[in-house]
């Protein structure tokens, strides 16, 4: 199933919002401020931007926070970062390897954490608050946070030992914001034909939750125009930590536009416009659908943002990626 299409806020954004950054994270704090971060073409740092509007992330303020080390366990590969305010404090979430080496299809990804206590993420100290831990020593990326109902989980990708393919969604609660506790399950791998072209994937979550629903959008098949987004929908009420309380879209939601010129959408995160009201899709995609070499050090994949609205039934309706502005 899909859900159904529905007039949006015709809030228009640049588009792309800004070049050249794969797997964007905004998040809109209290202090007014739109806060970008993403994985940079080079792989080796984690940059902040911010700006009072969407639009003036291009421009925005930006500084780099960490940078990755000359060897050990995270010096190569920086992806994914996301930053999150819990409980009075700063934390990024990414994913780094010890080297660019690829072993039986895989890189070498771990999960990392970084804490920060000043009220401003330009400022203070960050802190390397080290390696999540799960439940196996495999290939992980992709680590999102929420609270819900009074506890914190963390969702993310992950190659498991018995599960064909690159990665599956798992989610655990946390005990707190770099430690897991209790048991960890899987939400979903990829078994449908659109999330196993290229490699078998699912990764990029990203959660929303509204008018008693929760929602996981995440990203599926390899990096280039056949990358998409598929939905994941559960009940508000329900346990999150229940596989059989989440229900997976047949088909994907956001996919290639070939007649507005966008190929391979995918890791999404959500926000709002400045009104306060509109809800924002942001995620990434390139303006052309053949690339030369490997996908992953094509540094075009752009980031971008759009409006969206909902179904009748209560459902993010994307639509399609919109074209690109001149």
């Amino acid at each position: 199933m899909n859900p159904s299409a529905q007039k949006a806020d015709k809030t228009i954004f640049p588009n792309p919002l800004i070049a050249q950054r794969a797997d964007p994270w905004v998040y809109r704090h209290a202090d007014g401020y739109y806060y970008l971060t993403a994985s940079v073409p080079e792989y080796d740092r984690i940059e902040l931007r911010r700006s009072r509007t969407l639009a003036g992330l291009a421009d925005g303020e930006r500084t780099v926070v960490w940078t990755k080390p000359l060897s050990g366990p995270a010096s190569a590969l920086i992806w994914a970062p996301e930053l999150h305010h819990i409980d009075g404090k700063w934390y990024i979430y990414f994913a780094a390897a010890p080297s660019e080496e690829i072993v039986d299809g895989l890189f070498n990804h771990r999960m990392y954490v970084l804490e920060n206590g000043s009220s401003d993420p330009f400022a203070g100290d960050w802190i390397e608050k080290g390696r999540i831990a799960t439940a196996w020593d495999t290939f992980s990326l992709d680590a999102t946070s929420f609270a819900h109902r009074g506890k914190r989980y963390l969702v993310w990708a992950q190659k498991a030992p018995d599960v064909e393919g690159n990665s599956n969604l798992y989610i655990s609660e946390m005990e707190n914001p770099w430690t897991l506790r209790g048991k960890q399950a899987l939400l979903t791998k990829p078994d449908l034909a659109w999330e196993r072209i290229g490699f078998l994937v699912n990764e990029g979550p990203a959660v929303l939750e509204r008018d008693g629903k929760l929602f996981i959008t995440y990203s599926a098949s390899a990096t280039d125009h056949h990358y998409c987004i598929g939905l994941l929908e559960a009940d508000a009420e329900a346990d999150p930590l229940d596989p059989s309380a989440w229900r997976k879209w047949d088909t994907p939601v956001f996919t290639t536009s070939e007649a507005n010129g966008i190929y391979g959408p995918g890791h999404s995160c959500f926000t709002v416009a400045e009104d306060g009201e509109t809800d924002v899709l942001v995620y990434h995609a390139r303006s052309y659908k053949e690339i030369v070499g490997n996908p992953l050090y094509d540094p075009n994949r752009h980031a971008r943002a759009q409006a969206f609205g909902w179904d009748a039934e209560g459902r993010p309706a994307f639509g399609e990626p919109l074209p690109e502005i001149s």
